[in-house]
């Protein structure tokens, strides 16, 4: 489990606007081209574990000050179905 782990971490930490654009039709997320690339250099480079609760909902808490709580919202479930 922990490589699958930093597979997913590492793929996170490399997003780009255009990876989140593709996930959030593949997913039905509302996100718009400034949001993605606002959310895209918010992960690049932070190395953030959204298997730890606090820097999952920090990022989160991030999210939503760009994009909106239902957006939000609908990340944290996708991540979820990622960690469990």
């Amino acid at each position: 489990m922990i490589l699958i782990q930093k597979i997913v971490l590492q793929r996170l930490n490399q997003i780009t606007a255009n990876d989140l654009l593709r996930y959030a039709k593949q997913y039905g997320v509302s996100l718009t081209s400034n949001q993605a690339a606002e959310v895209a250099k918010l992960m690049n480079g932070k190395n953030i574990n959204i298997f730890n609760d606090a820097e999952r909902n920090r990022l989160l808490k991030q999210v939503e000050a760009i994009t909106s709580k239902q957006t939000a919202q609908t990340v944290n479930d996708l991540f979820n179905q990622f960690t469990s």
